[in-house]
Parts: C-alpha cells; sequence; structure tokens
C-alpha cells in the first residue's frame, strides 16, 4: 500500500498536497480499500467554503456511503469532474487521477497540524 511521503494526512484518511498557494485533496489509498468499489462520488461546488473536519461530500461505495471530511478550511478553486463519470479512479488511482478538490486555504498553517507519511502509516498500522 503506498503512502506518498510528500502529502499530509488527515485522521479521516484525506490527504493534502500543496502545490504552491492551493491544496489539493483526496482520500488514501487506505481509504478506498476499506470502502471497496466506488460507484459515486459527491463534490462541493466550485466557490463553497469547506471547513476543517466538516464533511464536504461524500464517497458511495457497493458497501456503503463515507463521508468526506476537510483537512483544511477554504474555498473551493476546482473540483474533479472526471470522478462524475469515472468514480472507479477512486480505487484505481486515488493519488493521481482521483484527486477530489483543490481549494485556496483560508489558513495554510493547518496544513503543518497534519500527519506525515510516517504518521499516518503508524495510525493505520494500529486500526
Amino acid at each position: 500500500m503506498s503512502t506518498p511521503k510528500e502529502l499530509r494526512y488527515s485522521e479521516e484518511h484525506e490527504w493534502v498536497k500543496v502545490e504552491g498557494e492551493n491544496a489539493r485533496i483526496g482520500i488514501t489509498h487506505f481509504a478506498q480499500s476499506e470502502l471497496g468499489d466506488i460507484v459515486f462520488v459527491e463534490l462541493p461546488e466550485v466557490g463553497d467554503e469547506i471547513t476543517a473536519n466538516e464533511p464536504f461530500g461524500s464517497v458511495e461505495s457497493v458497501k456503503t456511503v463515507s463521508e468526506l471530511y476537510a483537512p483544511v478550511s477554504g474555498k473551493v478553486v476546482e473540483v474533479n469532474e472526471d470522478l462524475d463519470d469515472s468514480p472507479e479512479f477512486v480505487n484505481e488511482s486515488p493519488y493521481e487521477k482521483a484527486w477530489m478538490v483543490i481549494i485556496e486555504p483560508s489558513d495554510a498553517s493547518q496544513v503543518d497540524n497534519l500527519m506525515t507519511a510516517e504518521q499516518y502509516e503508524e495510525m493505520i498500522k494500529e486500526d
């Protein structure tokens, strides 16, 4: 199972990649493997504000519906519309094709409070 070292991770199994002023957000390989085959992804609209630790969307698998929790607060500047037609990207490519949203963080320092890859790996080992 891959845990890219350049990303930061939340306890709710979301990842964040800082890209200049923005942050790209998705769910981890571990999360998608626990959920099973993803059949639908519900995401916010461009312009929406998301709040750290609050739901911003959901993923539906053949097993369950699971909320997505924002790892950081900010304004949505881009949504991965490919997931409308291809929700299976979440299973196939959680870190590349299946990013969910790009936000402009309201407080970039929130990223520093997220786990490193090593810390996240320790957490999921205990689960």
